[in-house]
């Protein structure tokens, strides 16, 4: 007997219709409102086959992702709105996209219903309370590094991502540079055995005394919560830890204002311990000219250099520890080579975190920085925070609470300072070269 044949198949989709929107019209409409699949998603993702992204800070991050997006860097992502609470910024929008609606409040933004996703790119402290909104309102969410100022924040943000069930991305555009990936996925293998050691000294960092009084909120405890910890250095400490694992135990050492007149740190050195005895040094300032960006990792059977922008990396023949047990010449050297190092040669940057955000939307595509992951690199940064403020070594997982309380203190003292229309253009100060 034939089967009855329940309506037209996705053979008859006429020739003006994908076979994704006849999957819509014909499969998913009919089933009415009570299927768990909602109507209004199905006409985002299928229908219009892109993403509407409302952009949340217009300064100087936040112009330039705008530019990109709409010179079609970003094929799967449409700018549907943008916000900013300057009046004098949003005047300079307007005059460049007359045509995109504008907010003064992200609050307002997000709940206009004009947007799928929303990217925050505003000072730090609003990204926990911008992040959750836009959560409870249905929203995606791409913020930008860090992800908070301190990890009870974060906490929050990582368990509203969780309750709505939609994506959480993170701007670590870092992870996407073809030299850390290929040392990620030598680490990840096991090749080279256990990490020894790690030494990062990151002073290409430099600012100027106009950057810092670009703004009202930077390198103030009250509007940015850090210094070049919380501004410049999420990216490595990102790193460092996606590549090395979390330590255990830091003992930091900051100064305040030593090259600047400002009240946060511009000057860091901090001692880690790793869980398998591992340890390693992080160097960074924002008053260093030439700087230099060096990072090397030592391993049990080999070795990582990473500097101007290329990787080197050498394997010992043996392992060092059998080695230094079983060789009987006192100063006997291990044969090694140099390892043939084979990467496609792409370094995205931030282009690449709005392609890879978009299409997990639209394609369920990984991500390649989740955005509860933000919450280790902060959790590094405030744990050398904390261990300058007491003046002793401080174990991880430490004392949240206490960190909280001291930050506190410190946003009670904050300076006021006054505010600048000034946008800053960033472009050309990632520290590597974007190849798409």
């Amino acid at each position: 007997m034939q089967k009855q044949r329940l309506g037209p198949s996705l053979y008859d989709c006429p020739r003006d219709k994908s076979v994704l929107e006849c999957v819509y019209l014909r499969r998913v409409l009919p089933m009415g409102r009570n299927t768990s699949i909602r109507e209004t998603e199905w006409q985002r993702r299928i229908l219009m086959n892109k993403v509407r992204l409302g952009i949340i800070g217009y300064g100087g991050m936040g112009t330039g992702y705008v530019k990109n997006i709409m010179n079609g860097m970003c094929p799967e992502i449409e700018i549907a709105a943008i916000a900013d609470r300057k009046a004098s910024r949003r005047a300079v929008c307007h005059e460049a996209y007359p045509d995109i609606p504008l907010f003064e409040e992200g609050s307002d933004l997000i709940a206009s219903g004009l947007v799928d996703a929303v990217h925050i790119v505003v000072p730090h402290y609003q990204h926990h309370t911008l992040a959750i909104d836009a959560f409870r309102h249905g929203l995606h969410v791409l913020c930008e590094k860090p992800a908070g100022v301190y990890t009870l924040q974060v906490r929050e943000m990582n368990e509203a991502a969780a309750a709505s069930g939609k994506v959480f991305a993170l701007m670590f555009n870092q992870r996407t540079n073809c030299i850390y990936r290929k040392m990620k996925e030598i680490l990840v293998s096991g090749r080279l055995g256990e990490i020894k050691r790690v030494n990062w000294i990151i002073t290409d960092w430099y600012r100027t005394q106009a950057y810092y009084d670009s703004g009202s909120w930077r390198a103030t405890w009250d509007g940015e919560g850090g210094g070049v910890l919380l501004n410049q250095c999420p990216h490595q400490l990102d790193l460092l830890q996606w590549l090395c694992g979390i330590p255990v135990k830091v003992h930091a050492h900051l100064h305040y204002g030593k090259w600047h007149d400002i009240e946060v740190e511009d000057d860091v050195t901090a001692y880690m311990e790793f869980p398998n005895g591992a340890t390693g040094v992080f160097v960074s300032t924002t008053g260093d000219y030439p700087g230099s960006n060096r990072l090397e990792i030592t391993l049990e059977k080999g070795k990582f250099l990473c500097e101007h922008d290329q990787l080197f990396a050498w394997e010992l023949e043996e392992n060092e520890r059998v080695w230094r047990k079983q060789s009987q010449d006192g100063f006997g050297h291990i044969p090694y080579h140099p390892m043939e190092l084979d990467m496609d040669d792409k370094n995205p940057q931030h282009i690449g975190i709005f392609n890879n955000f978009a299409s997990c939307i639209l394609h369920g595509t990984p991500l390649v920085a989740e955005g509860q992951e933000g919450i280790n690199s902060l959790m590094l940064s405030n744990a050398f925070h904390l261990s300058d403020w007491l003046g002793e070594s401080v174990t991880i997982p430490f004392d949240e609470e206490k960190f909280l309380e001291l930050l506190t203190e410190k946003r009670k003292l904050s300076a006021p300072k006054a505010d600048s229309d000034r946008i800053l253009d960033p472009s050309g100060t990632y520290g590597s070269v974007v190849r798409l």
